[in-house]
């Protein structure tokens, strides 16, 4: 295991805070596509901007910061998890001309993209707190 550095306990910490940041987009996006189907398709505009803000961007952000912070094995499977499951949303986003039935798995595949990043944070604020004291 690293040394508990003061980089690798500020890297920690910034990994955390992107992992929460990551949560609350993957929230706000859901809250974008009901908005648009609920209210007025006009929101999927919004929807489809929003994604291009973090999606790839603050999992790999998480990356850098998981390195920096010698971070344990499963915060680096976890962020694979990541990445595969935001192609996916891309790929059942864009597919559904050929595949209709892969655009209804894009709502599931955001409420598994959504408990995964719940894990994550949770999963990092009790890996933080334990290897603080």
């Amino acid at each position: 295991m690293a040394k508990n550095t003061a980089r690798v306990r500020i890297s920690r910490n910034i990994y955390l805070v992107l992992a929460f940041i990551f949560l609350s987009c993957v929230a706000v996006q859901i809250f974008l596509a009901g908005m648009a189907i609920f209210i007025t398709p006009a929101h999927w505009m919004n929807h489809i901007f929003f994604i291009h803000l973090f999606g790839f961007n603050l999992p790999v952000l998480m990356l850098l910061f998981a390195l920096a912070g010698a971070m344990p094995r499963w915060a680096y499977w976890q962020l694979f998890g990541i990445f595969f499951l935001v192609f996916l949303m891309y790929f059942t986003a864009n597919i559904t001309g050929s595949l209709p039935w892969a655009g209804a798995m894009h709502p599931v595949i955001a409420v598994l993209l959504f408990l995964l990043s719940w894990k994550i944070v949770r999963k990092s604020i009790t890996f933080i707190r334990k290897n603080n004291q």
